[in-house]
Order: C-alpha cells, then sequence, then structure tokens
C-alpha cells in the first residue's frame, strides 16, 4: 500500500518509469466514457465527418493544456493541487480544490450511470448491483494507491488495445454493419458543443496529472513528460471518439455499450461482448484514478484548514465515503446518459479553464518552476493564506464566462444566445483569467523568492 499521501516524494522513493506514461494516459481516455463523448454531435444533428472534426479540434486544445501540467510532478514531487498553493495561497487553495473535487466525484458519478445503464441494457445486469460492484472495485484500487492504479492501467492497456484494432479496422474496410441513421450535417452550435465536450474531457485531467507524474526521478526531462501525456492522452481520445460518432450515426442506439457490442458482434460473435466488457474494465480503472485523486484532491482541502499527514485508515475511509456519495447518486438519476456527460463535462470546463489558466502561466511564465516546498504547507510562508492575485484572476476568468455560458437543452445564457448557441465562454475564461492573471503581476519579482529556493529543505517528509 502505497505510503505517500499529499506529501513530498523525496527522490530516493521516485520509482516510476517514463515509458509508463505514455500507455497510463493513453488507457485513462482508452474506455466507454470517451466513446460516449462521441455521441454529443450526432445527438444535436452533427454529421460524423464534423464531429470528428469537431472532437479532434477539441482534443487538441484540451491536451495541450493537460499535457504542460505534468512536467510539474518530477519537478516538484508534490501532487498538483498542492503546488496550485503557490498562486491561490495556502486556504485560498480550496476554491479551485472544491472544482476539482466536483469534478472528479462527478466523473464517478456518471461513468457509474453509464455502465450500470449499459450493463442492464445488454445483460440484464441489476443496476444497483452494478453499480455497487464496479465502485467497490474502483475504490479498492485507489486504497492500495499509486502502484496498483498503474498497473490496472497497464493490464487494460493490453486487454483493450487489439480488441479495438480488430474493431476499428473492421469499420475501415466496411465490415463491421450498421448504416447511416440520418444524414447530419453542420450546425454551429452543435459544433461548437462538441468541441467544447472533447476540450473539456482533458482539461479535466489536468488537475491531477502531477498526481502520477510525481514519482518520477527529478531529472526527468520535461519536454519528454509532456509529449509522452500529450500523445497518450490525446491519440486514444481522438480515435474512441470518432469510434463513438460513427456508432451513433451507424448503429441506430443511444446506448454506446450497445452500438459497441452490436458492431463487434457483427463482426464475431462474442467480440462485442467482449469489446463492451473491455471498455468497462477500462473505465473502471479510471475511476480508480479518480478516487485516488478525489482524496488527494480532499485532504488538501483539510490540510488548508487543519495540517495533517493522513494514514492508510483515513485514506481508505475517504475513499469509500466517496464512492458510497456517487454511488447512491447514480442509483437516484436516471435519463438519457448522453445529457449527462455533456453536462458534467461542460459544467467542469467552466469551473477549471480559469484554473489551468493561472497555473500554467505561474509555473512556465513567473516563476519557472522555481517554488520553496517548504513554504506550500505553512500559511506563514511564502505564498501566504490567500492568493489575492491567483483567486482575483480565477473569479474574473469565471465571471466573465457567465454571459456565454451554453448547456444544450437545459440553459443558455444571453450572449450565448445572441451567437445562436455556439459555446465560446470556456475560451473567454481562460483568455481572462490568463490575462488578468498577467496583469496583476505586473512588477512580480520571482528573483526575491529565489535566493531561498533549494535553501528550503523537504517538506514533510
Amino acid at each position: 500500500m502505497e505510503r505517500r499521501s499529499i506529501d513530498f516524494v523525496p527522490e530516493s522513493e521516485r520509482h516510476g518509469r517514463l515509458v509508463h506514461q505514455g500507455q497510463f494516459w493513453f488507457l485513462s481516455n482508452f474506455q466507454f466514457f470517451v466513446i460516449a463523448i462521441g455521441f454529443v454531435g450526432p445527438s444535436l444533428g452533427l454529421s460524423l465527418g464534423w464531429t470528428i472534426v469537431a472532437g479532434t479540434s477539441g482534443i487538441l486544445i484540451g491536451t495541450t493544456f493537460q499535457a504542460f501540467h505534468a512536467a510539474q510532478g518530477p519537478r516538484m514531487g508534490l501532487p498538483q493541487m498542492i503546488q496550485s498553493r503557490a498562486q491561490f495561497g495556502y486556504r485560498g487553495v480550496i476554491v479551485p480544490l472544491l472544482a476539482n473535487l466536483v469534478s472528479l466525484v462527478g466523473y464517478n458519478l456518471v461513468a457509474t450511470i453509464l455502465i450500470a445503464q449499459g450493463a442492464q441494457a445488454m445483460w440484464g445486469l441489476d443496476r444497483a448491483f452494478t453499480a455497487t460492484a464496479i465502485s467497490a472495485l474502483a475504490a479498492g484500487v485507489a486504497i492500495f494507491g499509486h502502484d496498483h492504479v498503474h498497473a490496472m492501467f497497464r493490464l487494460m492497456f493490453w486487454i483493450g488495445l487489439p480488441l479495438f484494432l480488430v474493431l476499428s479496422g473492421a469499420i475501415l474496410l466496411g465490415h463491421a454493419g450498421g448504416a447511416p441513421h440520418g444524414t447530419g450535417g453542420f450546425n454551429l452550435p452543435a459544433f461548437a458543443t462538441q468541441l467544447a465536450s472533447a476540450a473539456s474531457f482533458n482539461i479535466t485531467g489536468a488537475p491531477y496529472v502531477s498526481d502520477y507524474t510525481r514519482y518520477l526521478p527529478q531529472e526527468t526531462k520535461r519536454g519528454a513528460v509532456i509529449l509522452s501525456v500529450f500523445a497518450g492522452s490525446g491519440g486514444s481520445a481522438i480515435w474512441l471518439i470518432a469510434l463513438g460518432g460513427w456508432l451513433a450515426t451507424h448503429m441506430g442506439v443511444a446506448d454506446g455499450l450497445v452500438a459497441l457490442r452490436t458492431a463487434g458482434d457483427h463482426l464475431v460473435g462474442g467480440l462485442g461482448s467482449a469489446l463492451a466488457a473491455a471498455s468497462i474494465g477500462a473505465l473502471v480503472a479510471t475511476m480508480a484514478m479518480s478516487a485516488y485523486s478525489a482524496m488527494l484532491t480532499a485532504f488538501t482541502m483539510v490540510d488548508s484548514l487543519r495540517p495533517l499527514v493522513p494514514g492508510p485508515m483515513a485514506k481508505g475511509a475517504m475513499i469509500l465515503a466517496m464512492a458510497a456519495g456517487w454511488t447512491a447518486a447514480a442509483l437516484s438519476l436516471g435519463g438519457n446518459a448522453v445529457t449527462w456527460v455533456n453536462a458534467m463535462l461542460i459544467v467542469i470546463l467552466y469551473s477549471l479553464a480559469p484554473w489551468t489558466a493561472v497555473n500554467l502561466i505561474d509555473y512556465f511564465i513567473l516563476r519557472r518552476g522555481r517554488y520553496i516546498l517548504s513554504d506550500l504547507f505553512t500559511p506563514r510562508g511564502v505564498y501566504g493564506a490567500w492568493g489575492a492575485r491567483g483567486l482575483t484572476a480565477y473569479g474574473v476568468g469565471f465571471l466573465a464566462s457567465l454571459p456565454f455560458f451554453v448547456a444544450p437543452n437545459v440553459y443558455v445564457a444571453p450572449l450565448a444566445r445572441q451567437l445562436g448557441g455556439v459555446d465560446i465562454g470556456w475560451l473567454v475564461s481562460l483568455a481572462t483569467s490568463g490575462l488578468a492573471y498577467l496583469a496583476l503581476s505586473i512588477g512580480f519579482q520571482a528573483g526575491a523568492e529565489t535566493d531561498r529556493v533549494g535553501a528550503s529543505g523537504s517538506p514533510r517528509l
């Protein structure tokens, strides 16, 4: 069981390998949730071709932000959101932490709904039993920690990859059955929604990328880890969003797991069920990853109010409590799974976009990766209890995005309505919060902190 939680990982314990990062982040998106994102565009009348273009564009944008955060893990040896105390303050970091916690638990909530509904439709399994079983499995892996999550990802990578290669080849060669259902076409609001859903999916991963790169040696090349995360996370997402778009437009069903099984079984009897099972297994692995990062996020919030170093029992209890919560919520909700997927992704995007802009500008432009690690663990350090610049920039970016907010079939804000329902709020948020943070940092002297870097010691070994 992992010994570390939200504390610093010393170089002597850095046993991670760069080669595993590509596989890990590839598998993190190589599951049914991503296939479901490919259903968003067609559900709004977008054609397959435009769904692929919008999905690919969104993934490239979102993965760029996600991958650059990966460089912070080896450099600092800390979970992602602990490092955010440098921008938001020891206590002020609770604001983006709360958004991240909602993101992580919300992800597992929607994933549970998707799996339970799909398993019931395909195999007649009881929704309550399925939801409880997969949540318990995800929680169990998360409790054992970092290495066990990595191991489950590698296992599911090698199980799922050949199956999806076979199906994708069959689709390209015209042997997967199905026929176009409705011609679809191009409309800007649907295109923008598909793009935003895809972008938000990988931006969602930005707040916990360093949770899984912090065990890499400190000398790991920054460009290498960024490229590994970008290639893995972006490549699998583009592939499966395109696959989801094809299933949505050719299988005539609204449930992605059912469509996946139908296409697979058309090729070889039993292949469809194997594909569905492998996709569920990969999604459960990703749920374990989210549960682990949610635990780190929750304890970081507590630590920001009252210092603590959680032990194995506390970590296990936190993960089980969250698992019980998202399972109960999933069983109380029903309806169209695609609607839940899209709504969750949009809310998360608007909540996390201003954080990622502030964090990346601070790390790469202002402080250039040089931080006093010990001061991240005290409200009396150089970063203070409340980071006025970071919190102000976050608030300005979030508020600026609200007039452009678009949640299809739920709410369209006034300015977005004037734009025909096109969703650009997240772009407004990224730009506004980033520019605000730069403006508020005029006169900031990173050199004033430099003389303390290196002499600060290691936090909480």
